[in-house]
């Protein structure tokens, strides 16, 4: 099938930047401080960082192989190299995970919408009388949906190369400036000190797999993302040094998240370990007490927003991208019925937080309201467990000599003598680490 006929990266750098954007989402700059900070900071990191290099890199490199080679989506992908099996079955997980996690995704990156208003125009609403104001949930959830059609219908280079381009570097100098800032607080110092000076002795089993969990869930992986994206790569593309750079953004944009969060946080006295609602509940009340706290705050949101976007827009690619491929649908056709998917799919979720009685207590894998129970499905076990089918695929079924032949083209020597110690990671540490996580997530450990 020739690559042209539905659509191409323009260059290296459009790809990198597409797929950095996709891996780069409020699961850097939202999940991923408040999750260091409940797992004692600097000790935290360094496991994430290996759990980045020894799991996500090699699953990440796996998934662009197969897409390149079969030039498909998922379901397309598995069916071109084992047609009659049940393996396609893994892609369809891939797609029904893509329209699930986008469905609540798009509530959080709503959120973010409401508090750049609030920031603009100052409210005395609490956090949780917004999240259970209906208008303003569902307002923004449909304004967040929308700008993401926008940037989808235009295709894969004249719509999210082209975006990317532009929202991926706006996001790190944002980050970048906010760090100066924040640097200069009065106190910042501990936050510092608690980040980056490692305490092992506050690493536990829990504190292991969380770390894998956050390097699994960051870098977009096991809901065919990847070889969607991986689709769209030339074959002049070196795919080995794409993703060590595509990891190596992801990694840094949630690095350097944490250097602007903690100062801030032990600036004004809060606890590191406040959770999910951290960036929500309590960034506003820091931005409050800085001299032009009013421009940070519009400043921070609005780079919340980019990693949002440039996240939701990867999530609807793929379920877009099975469209056009598998039923031959238009990209307009396919992004419209998409979003009025993810809408009926998420209303639940915009309604989970105080509006809907139902919807707002209703118990389910060990969590309580729609939205927490479409984030555990969704994000903490179906997407592992699309990681988990792909290093077997890839690793067993397909081979890694086979998808070594992919690899190969495009690539230099050295990247190719590197690639035998990818074989191993994939064949046999990746599947028992992911596995561990799952086993781990069911309360096994």
């Amino acid at each position: 099938m020739e690559q042209n006929s539905r659509g191409i990266w323009g260059s290296r750098l459009g790809f990198i930047l597409a797929a950095a954007g996709s891996a780069i989402g409020l699961g850097n700059i939202w999940r991923y401080p408040y999750v260091t900070g409940q797992n004692g900071g600097a000790a935290f990191v360094l496991l994430y960082v290996g759990c980045v290099l020894l799991v996500g890199l090699p699953v990440l490199i796996a998934e662009l192989s197969l897409g390149r080679k079969t030039t498909l989506n998922p379901v397309g992908a598995f069916k071109a190299i084992v047609p009659k099996s049940l393996w396609p079955g893994v892609g369809y997980l891939g797609v029904l995970t893509g329209v699930g996690i986008l469905s609540f995704y798009l509530v959080i990156a709503g959120w973010t919408l409401g508090y750049l208003v609030r920031t603009i125009i100052p409210s005395s609403e609490s956090f949780d009388q917004f999240v259970a104001n209906p208008y303003e949930e569902i307002g923004y959830f449909l304004a967040f949906l929308g700008l993401t059609m926008y940037v989808v219908l235009g295709g894969v280079e004249k719509g999210i190369e082209r975006w990317s381009k532009f929202l991926m570097p706006a996001l790190f100098v944002l980050v970048l400036l906010l760090i100066g800032y924040n640097f200069t607080l009065e106190g910042a110092s501990k936050g510092i000190e608690f980040y980056l000076k490692p305490d092992f002795s506050k690493i536990q089993g829990s504190t292991v797999l969380a770390a894998l969990g956050q390097a699994f869930f960051s870098l977009s992986l096991g809901m065919g993302t990847m070889i969607t994206y991986g689709s769209y790569i030339s074959k002049k593309e070196n795919i080995p040094v794409s993703a060590v750079a595509v990891a190596l953004s992801d990694t840094t944009i949630a690095f350097l998240a944490g250097l602007m969060i903690f100062p801030a946080l032990f600036s004004v006295g809060v606890e590191p370990t406040s959770g999910p609602a951290l960036v929500f509940n309590v960034l506003p009340r820091v931005f409050e007490t800085m001299p032009g706290g009013t421009i940070v705050g519009v400043a921070f949101f609005l780079l919340l927003i980019i990693a949002a976007l440039t996240s939701t827009v990867s999530l609807l690619e793929v379920p877009v991208a099975f469209l056009v491929d598998e039923k031959k649908w238009s990209r307009k056709k396919a992004v419209w019925v998409i979003a009025l998917m993810t809408i009926l799919a998420g209303m639940p979720s915009a309604l989970s937080q105080g509006t809907v009685a139902w919807f707002t207590n209703v118990e389910f894998l060990g969590q309580q309201g729609f939205l927490s129970i479409m984030n555990r499905l969704f994000s903490d076990i179906s997407l592992p467990v699309g990681g988990l089918f792909i290093c077997l695929f890839v690793g067993w079924v397909w081979g890694t000599k086979n998808a070594l032949e992919e690899i190969r083209i495009g690539a230099d020597e050295q990247t190719i003598r590197l690639m035998g110690f990818w074989q191993f990671l994939v064949k046999y540490v990746c599947p028992v680490v992911i596995a561990a996580v799952l086993l781990n997530i069911f309360g096994v450990f």
